[in-house]
């Protein structure tokens, strides 16, 4: 049964409109029940939090992942208008009905307009699309989620005396992200794990160059060292009672749920037919744009999502299943290729990471597909995605032939993406088809953020303003091993 509210759609389950009932409310009356999203364990839905609880401990219990109880929907309104909206607006429609009576509206208005100074781009290069996702301080797409929930802990913590820790581990720019959205938040301290050597030299700089209350941690091993290593953190009893322990990683909820904004901005823009002009951090060399192979009419888009962990596809996924109009989506990896190889058999095999030059996508046990699964059937996923992986060769050679052709800068994992369209479009086996509509590569980090792979490929990169400040900032971590009695004793 679905309650309008607020002009919001919510859906009751069984249970609980025979409880509303019992409780001696009518049918007529329902519009004046206070319903309240509620959070469950992919591995548990006996136990269930809301949003503050969900976010602030960032992990369940059990070791799982919090979920909506259900992904809402936009009111037709909002769906028929998301082109022309502000950016601010589509936010906070898209997060309203998560944190609906735990956040007031005019606070979340705050929180959005402050965490968001900039926007997401949908720009044209050449025939193809890019949405540009790294015009927030860290030129990465994780600004979106970690600036949003750095302040909506501040406001949910609000009445605390107990200090909050968080804990997080990184491939390269959520440790970044998470750094500059918490630097500063009075009551919040940040240990950043990442593998030491495996990020490059500027992401060490905004993981380990800020100081204060935030502190990196350099980890003798991969990716998933680190993951696992923060996951033991959360599921030791020991440490939880010494510490009030939480997570801005991608597990977290209230960091994915934010995500879903700019597929949905996009999204609208596409149908329109309207992409955006480029903005200051647009890496774009006038001398060599080419024209467009083909006109763009605009149309539902096909999301291409260069993937590592999975949070920002499942993000896509969420946006799509609220209503944007989203064909569905490319998930494009590099050779560590777990989900993709899943999509093609049915087979879910986690195995160890593989270093590549797209390193924040070297994950071989992604966090999020535990989400992705407790959602969807796998012949609902096969429906919404299809899994490309990508080699470095292929990487290096989409950067430099983009480069040169459209006078655009990809970075590695940008890169990945596109190639990934190239391959799909050659390799039509069912799912979304970048050939029947407009297809757009989530440009998920500013390629001066990986000079040394792509300047020899194209020369120099033009470098934002954001990260010139960074560049003169000197990191500062510890390292340790991949083991808990060391995090353990260093917390």
């Amino acid at each position: 049964m679905s309650i309008v509210k607020n002009s919001y759609t919510f859906i009751l389950s069984v249970k609980g409109l025979a409880f509303i009932l019992k409780a001696g409310y009518g049918i007529n009356s329902l519009h004046r029940i206070e319903v309240v999203m509620r959070y469950y364990s992919t591995r548990n839905r006996a136990e269930s939090a809301g949003f503050a609880a969900a976010a602030l401990t960032g992990l369940a219990p059990d070791g799982g992942l919090f979920i909506p109880e259900e992904i809402p929907r936009y009111p037709s309104a909002v769906c028929s208008s998301l082109g022309t909206m502000d950016f601010h607006d589509i936010a906070f429609e898209t997060i309203k009905p998560y944190v609906d009576s735990e956040i007031p509206g005019g606070v979340l208005e705050d929180i959005i307009r402050s965490a968001y100074p900039f926007t997401a781009p949908l720009i044209e290069t050449g025939d193809r699309l890019v949405l540009e996702l790294f015009h927030g301080p860290t030129a990465a797409f994780k600004d979106f989620g970690a600036r949003f929930m750095a302040r909506a802990f501040s406001y949910l913590r609000r009445n605390e005396d107990r200090p909050l820790h968080i804990l997080t581990a990184t491939s390269g720019d959520t440790g970044g992200a998470v750094a500059d959205g918490f630097f500063g938040i009075e009551g919040i301290s940040v240990t950043v794990l990442y593998p030491k050597g495996r990020v490059s030299p500027l992401q060490e700089r905004q993981i380990a160059g800020l100081g204060g209350n935030i502190s990196a941690l350099a980890v003798e091993g991969s990716f998933d060292d680190c993951q696992a290593l923060v996951k033991a953190a959360f599921t030791d009893a020991d440490l939880r009672k010494r510490l009030a322990l939480s997570s801005a990683n991608s597990i977290n909820i209230s960091r994915l749920i934010p995500q879903a904004v700019y597929y949905a901005a996009a999204a609208g823009r596409s149908v329109m037919g309207c992409a955006n002009s480029d903005g200051e951090a647009t890496p774009r060399d006038p001398a060599r744009q080419g024209g467009r192979e083909r006109p763009w009419k605009g149309g539902p888009l096909t999301m291409c999502v260069p993937s590592g962990n999975f949070g920002n596809l499942t993000a896509g996924l969420y946006a799509m299943n609220m209503g944007a109009p989203i064909r569905g989506f490319i998930a494009a990896t590099n050779i560590n290729q777990t989900v993709p190889d899943y999509l093609a058999t049915g087979d879910y095999r986690v195995r160890p990471s593989r270093a590549t030059i797209s390193n924040a996508m070297d994950v071989g046990a992604p966090s999020n597909f535990e989400r992705m699964a407790a959602h969807w059937s796998y012949g609902d996923l096969r429906r919404m995605i299809r899994g490309v992986p990508v080699t470095d060769d292929e990487t290096r050679e989409v950067i430099r032939t983009v480069y040169e052709c459209r006078g655009y800068y990809l970075d590695p994992h940008g890169a990945v993406g596109w190639k990934a369209v190239d391959k799909a479009a050659r390799n039509r086996d069912g799912g979304s088809n970048p050939e029947d509509g407009p297809a757009a590569i989530l440009a998920t980090a500013h390629p001066a953020k990986f000079a040394e792979t792509v300047e020899p490929l194209t020369g120099p990169v033009p470098v934002p303003a954001s990260l010139k400040k960074v560049m003169e900032r000197e990191p500062k971590a510890l390292t340790i091993p991949a083991d808990i009695a060391a995090l353990k004793e260093v917390l």
